[in-house]
């Protein structure tokens, strides 16, 4: 498989080039950039690996070498300052995120091309992509809460001092200010999280309230994430690349689960080589439900302030 990354020479793009070199499961990575320089450097440092990592074929280009790709990452865009909402950023993101499709158009992508959107706001510009390129929904996917879960179940680990592999438990809705902590089904080694001693509501909201100011924190102590996100990118590439079958928290257009439709948010959601395959309407509590209901009718309000 082919990946093209724009925004490669960024923190996150050459964080995901250098997690997907790793597994080595990939076979060609293309790393374009607005600074041709930097991405130049990122794909000669990356390829000064190679020896060890595998036969990938990596290399910087342009938008033209897009056009036998078989999925588009698209990590570029301007930071979100350490007291600006993701959302905040949709009035100096959405200009450079229609250049960017406006390139691809011209590009002209295969047909089955999966497009992967993790610039921010994440929900806002994956259906910005839908809507902007026409494209077929099922093969447009956003990073959404992808992240939010990962470390959710890492700082669940932090707290409690099990196993972060082990944690199974979920962030769904919006990658922002809205996300949903979903306890209803959080688990670790099959056992409900909610019956560990003294993993009580104080420390419960503890955990939720830093998972939620995690991408702020990490902005204001190095200036952005890049590990990790690299790393949940992976996740989510390797599953399309190897056609395995995958349920993850990614966000994709609903077609009416939990009522809602045309809004592009995180929900349990299976995808392999030809995108999305089907979400999951899980049974949850009815606050949750609520929230994810509520932050996707904040979404649509947003989206229609930029159409």
């Amino acid at each position: 498989m082919k990946v093209s990354i724009i925004g490669g020479g960024g923190r996150v793009g050459a964080s995901a080039a250098f997690a997907l070199q790793c597994y080595n499961i990939v076979s060609e990575l293309h790393l374009l950039d607005a600074n041709e320089q930097a991405a130049q450097g990122e794909a000669l440092d990356l390829l000064h690996g190679a020896s060890f990592a595998g036969d990938q074929k990596i290399y910087a280009g342009n938008y033209d070498r897009c056009s036998d790709s078989d999925l588009i990452l698209i990590t570029a865009g301007l930071r979100r300052k350490p007291d600006e909402s993701r959302l905040d950023l949709i009035n100096r993101n959405v200009t450079l995120f229609k250049q960017i499709l406006d390139s691809l158009r011209t590009a002209q992508l295969k047909k089955d091309a999966i497009i992967f959107v993790v610039s921010n706001p994440v929900d806002i510009l994956t259906r910005l992509a839908i809507d902007h390129l026409k494209y077929d929904p099922t093969k447009v996917i956003g990073l959404g809460t992808q992240l939010d879960t990962a470390r959710f179940r890492s700082l669940i680990a932090l707290e409690t001092g099990l196993p972060p592999s082990q944690i199974k438990a979920l962030i769904l809705g919006e990658h922002g200010d809205s996300m949903v902590p979903i306890w209803s089904s959080a688990t670790v080694a099959g056992v409900s999280l909610l019956k560990f001693p003294n993993f009580n509501t104080a420390a419960q909201q503890r955990v939720f309230d830093r998972t939620k100011t995690s991408g702020a924190e990490a902005i204001k102590l190095k200036g952005g994430a890049g590990y990790a996100v690299g790393l949940t990118i992976a996740e989510v590439i390797h599953a399309i690349a190897l056609n395995q079958e995958k349920v993850l928290p990614i966000s994709t257009q609903l077609t009416g689960e939990y009522g809602i439709r045309g809004t592009c948010t995180s929900l349990p959601t299976l995808i392999n080589r030809s995108g999305v395959i089907k979400r999951f309407e899980i049974e949850l509590w009815p606050k949750e439900t609520s929230m994810i209901q509520a932050g996707a009718k904040q979404l649509d309000a947003t989206y229609a302030q930029i159409k």
